[in-house]
């Protein structure tokens, strides 16, 4: 993405591509109207920064938030760089 758009880059949809990637290979993913993505028909995600609230799945059960610039996860929110791991 650095590379065709610079320094100009959206850091949302930064987020939401890292994640997909990192997935898609072995998992079933969706867009979905609540969260940004449901993974296997079941776990949905709402990715965002270090500040993303949990006011968009706050109704939903099996729902996750992911967040960017964290170091580590409590509840259900989980840092970005970990789905690194899953590739």
């Amino acid at each position: 993405m650095y590379t065709f758009k610079g320094e100009s880059i959206n850091k949302g949809n930064m987020r939401e591509t890292f994640f997909v990637n990192q997935l898609k290979y072995k998992h079933t993913i969706e867009l979905s109207d609540t969260a940004d993505f449901i993974v296997n028909r079941k776990y949905s995600f709402e990715i965002g920064g270090r500040t993303k609230s949990k006011k968009q799945i706050a109704k939903l059960h099996d729902a996750f938030i992911v967040t960017d610039n964290t170091e580590f996860g409590f509840g259900n929110k989980i840092p970005l760089w970990l789905f690194g791991f899953l590739y």
